[in-house]
Parts: C-alpha cells; structure tokens; sequence
C-alpha cells in the first residue's frame, strides 16, 4: 500500500502559479505510475497529468498542455506539479494518485488517492 498526502494548493490570481507537491509513504513509490486529477464542484474527476514509474513519459490533459509539468523524485517519493498561467477553469480540488500497472489517464485504474488540495484562481 501507499498514503499519499498533497501540499501546496491556494488561491491565486489568474495568469499566476502554484505548484502542487504529493508526498508518498512506503518504499515501493517507483513501482507506482502517478497521476494528478481534479474535481470541480457539480463536475466529475478529471485527468490532468500523468507520469511512469521512471519519469521518463508524461500524459496531460489538453486543457493544461504547455501550462502544466508534472515530474517525480523518486528517492523523496514525492511527485509535483507546476501549474502556470493558471486560468479561473482550473480552481477545482487537486488529487494526486498512485497507480501500480501502467500509465494511464482512466481514474478507475489508480488505486490509491490522497485527501486532496484546494487550488482557487480568481478572476
């Protein structure tokens, strides 16, 4: 098993940057592929950004592609994401996700989830 703990969220102006961390327990993070979602109130989880178990391949969302960079440091089990040129669509609660097989942007395939962190952009 791993627990998952993300830091980081705020509140923010639009055209700025966060950056969201995702601290991981165990020592079997680099077997894990990681992923960030977010959920919007009234809207369903979606995929934001994603990354291998080494790193070395990426998956983003459209909607965050060229403003978002995820990326993982595997001997602090810990995986980020630098969020910049933030626009008022991306406040949501942002959740960071192990998943033990491949990468993969499908929600139902990640099986452990963290507490969440609130990123607000205002207008």
């Amino acid at each position: 098993q791993v627990q998952l703990v993300e830091s980081g969220g705020g509140l923010v102006q639009a055209g700025g940057s966060l950056s969201l961390s995702c601290a991981a327990s165990g020592r079997t993070f680099s077997s894990y592929a990681m992923g960030w979602f977010r959920q919007a109130p009234g809207k369903e989880r979606e995929f934001v950004a994603g990354i291998s178990r080494s790193g070395g391949t990426t998956y983003y969302a459209d909607s965050v592609k060229g403003r978002f960079t995820i990326s993982r440091d595997n001997a602090k089990n810990t995986v980020y994401l630098q969020m910049n040129s933030l626009k008022p669509e991306d406040t949501a609660v942002y959740y960071c996700a192990a998943d033990p097989s491949a990468l993969t942007r499908i929600t139902r395939f990640y099986d452990y989830w963290g507490q969440g962190t609130q990123v607000t952009v205002s207008s």
